[in-house]
């Protein structure tokens, strides 16, 4: 059965981020995911992640000016100094939350630029070393065009041959269902060729990203096919509810119950 881990940057907005944690773990979730909590501080985060007895599944490193549109530093050329920042903050926060994988974004480049791709290259590399000496993951993610113009890191095949090519041990692949679905469709066999790479997944109904099981594909299918190829880390659940968050979980009650 997959581990589920409730997004609480995208669940539970019906209270305040810091309120999240014990609604999630009031109606069942043991683990959470968020994209970024640098607005409050490392020991606040882990604090709410030990009271609410909740595992921290994955979070973003920082991304860079968010509400100007940034979308993380990996592959932006003059911002290398700002990127290895930025890895020493997000290790800070792992250290007290005792997170065991970060998404490293890669920000708005494109993948025709060579520069771009050897500056991406160095910049997981150096994550990658950083990261290992605390064994905590480095994941990537490769994000929809759509939701995400411009975005450098938008296939799934250039992702898979990235990780290949630095060989580093902690470097794994953010498979989004979602995002998969939309960048090249084929998500099961995708599943199946890259699960010696995966490190995370995620999941939410496609088009319109809302609850599973509410859309174009048949979601129970992937999560139990999951189980089938040995997956034993968390399924994140990076959707938007409908409506109320709570009264949206019915779809996980419907899969556990098959």
């Amino acid at each position: 059965m997959p581990q589920f881990a409730a997004n609480l940057t995208m669940m539970f907005n019906e209270v305040a981020f810091l309120e999240r944690f014990a609604a999630a773990a009031m109606v069942g979730f043991t683990a959470v995911e968020f994209l970024f909590p640098y607005d409050h501080t490392p020991e606040v985060i882990g604090e709410r992640l030990r009271e609410n007895g909740l595992t921290p599944a994955l979070f973003n490193m920082p991304p860079g000016n968010w509400q100007a549109g940034e979308r993380g530093l990996a592959a932006l050329d003059g911002r290398q100094n700002e990127f290895r920042a930025s890895v020493d903050v997000a290790l800070r926060y792992a250290r007290s939350t005792g997170v065991r994988r970060l998404h490293v974004m890669s920000g708005l480049a494109s993948r025709k630029d060579a520069a771009a791709v050897a500056i991406y290259r160095n910049s997981l590399t150096y994550a990658c070393d950083q990261a290992g000496a605390d064994g905590i993951d480095i994941v990537i993610e490769p994000i929809n065009p759509r939701d995400m113009p411009g975005y450098f890191l938008n296939d799934f095949d250039f992702a898979a041959d990235t990780i290949s090519a630095l060989d580093r041990p902690n470097l794994k692949l953010q498979f989004d269902i979602y995002h998969r679905q939309i960048i090249h469709g084929d998500v099961l066999t995708a599943l199946r060729r890259l699960m010696p790479i995966i490190g995370h997944v995620q999941i939410a109904s496609v088009p319109l990203r809302n609850e599973p099981a509410t859309g174009e594909l048949d979601d129970f299918r992937l999560l139990r096919e999951l189980d089938i190829l040995g997956y034993k880390g968390f399924v994140g659940c990076e959707y938007r509810p409908v409506g109320n968050t709570v009264a949206g979980l019915g779809w996980m009650d419907a899969f556990r119950s098959q």
